[in-house]
């Protein structure tokens, strides 16, 4: 708004002596003051002044207000200062300085509303916030109140911080003191004000701030002149001055003024007296000179200061921002603002919705998207839908503008409608759908309910709060008399469509979430009307205690308006038309930002709902909407047949059964019931309205994909389902019923894995029993997250089993049983028998159920039948676990060795068949694990360079096993390792420890050895002998193939492992030679690895 730097704008009008030239104007000023004459603003009238801006105490003495004050308001507030002095020839000065006074702004409210974006003004659609920044000051504004600038106006005009305020005709100034804060010093901004007609014409403070709205600064400025108008000292124009002084006055004033700010005028000073010395100049053709403190002209705009340009700078960086759910907030403030405007008369009002839409439309991504034949982004349809248009192809913001230019006031039934409170017609008797009255003689307004509604928000918007209230009322009445008639229609035709089976959606254009947001203009227009302190708005004696005071405001019946039922009020009918409003059938528009504007406007309506406190009046309101949304078919979210697109009732019923359940449980729960179904993702339709087929989707396996807000609306089902099942604790029928319902109406096995765990924790709770039904409940859902799951990747499928495992134990002995004997319907083999068996088996859970030796048998017979099950469907991942399972009963534990060992062959993989054998040996059935490590050689292959691979330790462990049980034993596994293991260092590390146990070692499992070492000569290490040596050949060959300098070292460290293997034979340093005599000729091309073999080996 401020600019550093900025002078203040040029005066917009010539001020002239008295005949100094023939076009100038009449005029004359009268008066004496003489140069640097002053006097201070409030000057005899000061008392009437301080009464007429309410800062005298309340009862205390004062004057009447002179004629002078009264006539020189009402011409400072409605004439240019311009059109005065051409009125009158002679104008005393007296009379010029009140109407000078009395023409700056005397109400704290525009200030206000110029400073921030919330005035705390009675419009709940102004949202609350600060000013919107081009750094995103909106968000840090809103959630820091202190931080507005109107209330740091406020705090700096209190701490004293203005100063050197001064006002010379129509033009203020003076400076604010910033004090100094953690991280910047004191700065004093110079702040200078024009106003004209009780309005602030233009702002400049050298703070440098970039805002829409006034700075802190100005607000402290404009604050004192309003609270402390005696403190001012004021001035006439300064060319009235000029006047008043002879020429050497004038030379002397001059030169003073360009010595003083020499640096800054002296340039424009020598320019401007260069072209009056010029007789053909410009500025000699025209009469008079500016005045930037004379006031108005006759053809000035009477509005308050604008920054245009700012304006426009907040939508472009709104539409370039990314992400409308944070961003949007500043436009909906912007828009708030608007409505606070057009609600005072301000005509910035609509000045700034044409900006708003001008630069919407000059932004260069519509041509672009429009050639493109592309959508816009949902940041744009935010933007289209609050400029009143719709995410409809078929009606768009120009249609609605066409529309909107063929509405019109005149109608004579509509004019009476606003205009009075007693327009009746009690002989009317016509009953038609359209009739002009109801059976009361009350007048009822037909006309498409949004458009309707948009007719009460710009009476409000406007500021005609009582008119837009008697048509509120007028189309109120009109929908409860057609809901009446649907209901009565839909009885005539029940039976016919539920035998069909049929529904369509009666209204395509739902009320929430429509870009008019009629059901909440209705709403907000009835609920002002009822607030406690309503009136405290109409006066603005005391604003700064009604903005702080205006966020606890309270609701009550207030006396019953003429067209209202005995008993209700403003407050029952907003209710009602609320419930109306969100009981409506519609179908889930196309495209994601409309489906999200949908969920949006239907959880701020409940919120606003929950702020009233239900009394017996607004039950009764509950009462009767609720039988009517259960009854009324196709008039209805909540009807017995609903189409399968229609927008699920799931957030507003969980809100009707929370306020009917104290008054009336069986309503809740039927009308709770009723709303569960989501029957987007069943999986065949209802016969049913098909005019959109594109529309209709599989639901499997993409589940509905033009459902963008599926997610949320599952997790409202949820919701809903499990309040119903928190109230139902304690009451089996209801609880069965709750059940039947989730299990046929959610389709999610996360929701319904949150719903089980629910029932859980309040089935036990810390401070009460445990709730046997309740828990019941929450493993029957677990059972159907098993089965829904059991065949589909879930990551918390683990998680999921063994909550499972714990919900049957608090159940009991007989659950757990349960699930083990049918497993196969809800676990796989591995979790059966690694989680669920084993948990079973535990003893933690032998002591939580305290079962007898009877009962602990039992369990464990149908552990062990599980396990054996489990391992012959899948031996390669449940033969360990039903090994150990089995390990206390001698004929399961045959059985399920002889599975691992008919599995062993084919379907295992060496490292399951070690890990068993290690098993087994760990058990003491050292031949068992000698058995499977066999079987494990056979399956294993370690070529020559896997040196690290993780089987060497099973395949020592598996010789060294061998040798400890004997000759035999190991003369059967060599050749199996010698087959499967090409690995030199290896095969070398194995011979070594074959040859290492000296007769009367201790063997394993304390079996002595025959007390000789076995030879090398003779099998069975003669063969293992051989392929170590043969292995370190191989070896060698074929890392010299790909050999590189870098490798030479670590490649002659190898060939010494080598010799060491070689000479553990009789002839085995002939060997070596030879070999190292081939690696020479074979290799010496390899000039420099081949020196380094001679010095090592010869």
């Amino acid at each position: 708004m401020a600019e550093r730097g900025q002078l203040p704008p040029p005066a917009k009008r010539l001020c002239c002596r008295p005949g100094y030239g023939s076009g100038c104007r009449p005029g004359l000023r009268a008066g004496g003051a003489g140069p640097g004459g002053g006097a201070l603003c409030a000057g005899p009238s000061s008392a009437a002044a301080a009464s007429a801006l309410g800062l005298l105490p309340l009862g205390k003495t004062q004057s009447p207000e002179s004629l002078l004050d009264i006539a020189a308001r009402k011409v400072a507030e409605k004439w240019p200062f311009q059109r005065v002095e051409e009125r009158f020839e002679r104008i005393p000065e007296p009379v010029q300085r009140r109407i000078v006074y009395w023409s700056f702004p005397r109400s704290e409210r525009e200030i206000c509303m110029y400073s921030s974006f919330n005035t705390g003004a009675d419009d709940p659609a102004a949202a609350p916030g600060g000013a919107v920044t081009a750094t995103g000051g909106a968000a840090d504004a809103a959630a820091d109140e202190n931080r507005l600038p109107f209330r740091r106006g406020i705090a700096l005009l209190e701490g004293g911080c203005v100063d050197n305020v001064l006002q010379v005709g129509f033009h203020l100034s003076g400076t604010v003191t910033e004090p100094a804060m953690q991280s910047e010093p004191e700065t004093v901004c110079n702040v200078a004000i024009s106003f004209d007609r009780c309005k602030i014409t233009s702002v400049t403070c050298s703070c440098g701030n970039k805002d829409i709205f006034y700075c802190a600064h100005v607000v402290a400025l404009s604050l004192y002149r309003i609270r402390k108008p005696d403190q001012v000292k004021l001035h006439l124009p300064i060319s009235e001055t000029l006047f008043q002084m002879n020429r050497d006055q004038l030379q002397k004033f001059v030169q003073y003024l360009i010595t003083v700010h020499h640096t800054e005028v002296l340039p424009t000073a020598q320019k401007l007296a260069d072209e009056i010395l010029s007789q053909n100049s410009e500025i000699n053709q025209v009469h008079g000179a500016p005045d930037p403190t004379a006031g108005a002209s006759i053809d000035d705009e009477n509005c308050w200061h604008l920054d245009e340009e700012q304006v426009q700078e907040q939508v472009k960086l709104f539409l370039s921002q990314g992400g409308y759910h944070g961003s949007g907030k500043q436009l909906n403030l912007l828009f708030a603002k608007v409505r606070e405007m057009l609600k005072m008369r301000d005509s910035n009002g609509a000045r700034m919705l044409t900006l708003i839409t001008e630069q919407f439309m000059a932004d260069p991504r519509l041509a672009l998207w429009r050639q493109q034949g592309t959508s816009m982004t949902d940041k744009y349809r935010q933007l289209w839908d609050e400029l009143d248009s719709s995410n409809r192809p078929h009606r768009t913001v120009f249609t609605r503008a066409i529309e909107a230019c063929d509405l019109h006031w005149q109608d004579s039934h509509l004019q009476h409608i606003i205009s009075s409170d007693l327009y009746t017609n009690y002989c009317y008797h016509d009953d038609t759908e359209n009739s002009l009255f109801d059976s009361h003689g009350w007048p009822l307004w037909h006309e498409h309910v949004p458009t309707a509604c948009a007719r009460v928000d710009a009476l409000r918007s406007h500021g005609y709060p009582r008119e837009a209230l008697r048509l509120a009322i007028a189309i109120v009445n009109t929908l409860r008399r057609q809901q009446q008639k649907q209901l009565e229609m839909f009885r005539a035709q029940k039976k016919e469509l539920l035998h069909r089976g049929v529904t369509s959606i009666t209204n395509l254009e739902g009320w929430v979430g429509h870009p008019l947001d009629p059901v909440g203009t209705l709403f907000s227009s009835l609920m002002e009307a009822c607030r406690v302190d309503n009136e405290s708005f109409h006066g603005f004696s005391d604003f700064t205690e009604n903005v702080v005071q205006c966020k606890s405001l309270e609701y009550q019946h207030l006396p019953a308006h003429k067209f209202l039922e005995e008993g209700e009020s403003y407050l029952t009918l907003a209710v009602e038309v609320a419930l109306i409003g969100l009981g409506q059938q519609r179908i889930m528009p196309d495209g994601l930002y409309a489906q999200e504007k949908v969920c949006r406007n239907e959880e701020q309506l409940i919120s606003k709902l929950q702020e009233i406190e239900l009394d017996d009046t607004l039950v009764k309101i509950f009462r009767k909407q609720a039988v009517f949304l259960l009854e009324a078919g196709p008039y209805s979210g909540l009807g017995e047949v609903i189409h399968r697109e229609s927008v699920p009732m799931h957030t507003f019923a969980k809100y009707l059964f929370t306020s009917l359940l104290p008054h009336d449980a069986e309503l809740a729960y039927k009308t709770a019931l009723r709303a569960m179904r989501l029957l987007v993702l069943e999986s065949t339709a209802p016969s049913g309205d098909m005019s959109r087929p594109h529309h209709i989707a599989s639901v499997v396996p993409n589940r509905y994909p033009r459902w963008f807000t599926l997610s949320h609306i599952e997790s409202q089902q949820c919701e809903l389902a499990s309040t119903m099942l928190t109230a139902a604790k304690g009451d089996v029928r209801r609880l069965e019923t709750v059940l039947e319902s989730i299990q046929k109406n959610i389709h999610s096995s996360s929701h319904i894995f949150k719903l089980a765990q629910d029932a859980f924790k309040i089935a036990t709770l810390m401070d009460s029993l445990p709730d046997i039904t309740l828990l019941k409940v929450s493993l029957e859902l677990g059972l159907q997250v098993m089965r829904m799951t059991l065949s589909t990747l879930n990551w918390r499928r683990r998680e999921m089993v063994r909550w499972l495992v714990t919900c049957a134990t608090e159940v009991g002995v007989y659950a757990l049983d349960s699930i083990m004997q049918n497993w196969f319907t809800l676990f796989t083999p591995t979790e059966a028998t690694s989680i669920v068996a084993t948990t079973v088996m535990s003893n933690s859970t032998i002591v939580r159920l305290h079962l007898d030796c009877h009962q602990q048998e039992k369990l464990a017979g149908s552990a062990r039948t599980l396990a054996l099950q489990c391992a012959m469907k899948d031996p390669q991942n449940c033969a360990l676990s039903a090994l150990t399972l089995c390990e206390k009963d001698h004929i399961a534990f045959e059985t399920a060795y002889q599975i691992v060992l008919d599995a062993a062959t084919t379907g295992m993989s060496y490292s399951q068949l070690f890990t068993i054998a290690r098993y087994m040996e760990h058990r003491g059935y050292p031949m068992r694990a000698y058995k499977l490590a066999t079987l494990a050689m056979t399956h294993l292959n370690l070529s020559y360079n896997q040196d690290t691979h993780p089987a060497i330790n099973d395949v020592l462990w598996a010789c060294a096993l061998s040798h400890s049980l004997g000759k035999n034993e190991l003369a059967a596994i060599i050749p199996l390792v010698v087959k499967s293991v090409k690995c030199a260092t290896v095969l070398s590390d194995i011979l070594r420890r074959c040859t290492l146990t000296t007769p009367g070692m201790v063997g394993l499992h304390g079996r002595r050895n025959s007390g000789k070492l076995m030879s090398l000569d003779k099998a069975p290490l003669r063969q293992l002998l051989d392929a170590t040596i043969g292995a370190y050949i191989n070896t060698t060959h074929s890392r010299l193939t790909h050999i590189s300098p870098r490798h030479y070292s670590e490649f002659i460290e190898f060939l010494s492992k080598a010799r060491e293997t070689f000479l553990m034979a009789h002839d085995g340093h002939i060997q070596f030679t030879q070999f190292i005599d081939n690696l020479k000729q074979i290799y010496k091309g390899k000039k420099k690895l081949m020196m380094l073999v001679r010095e090592r080996f010869g």
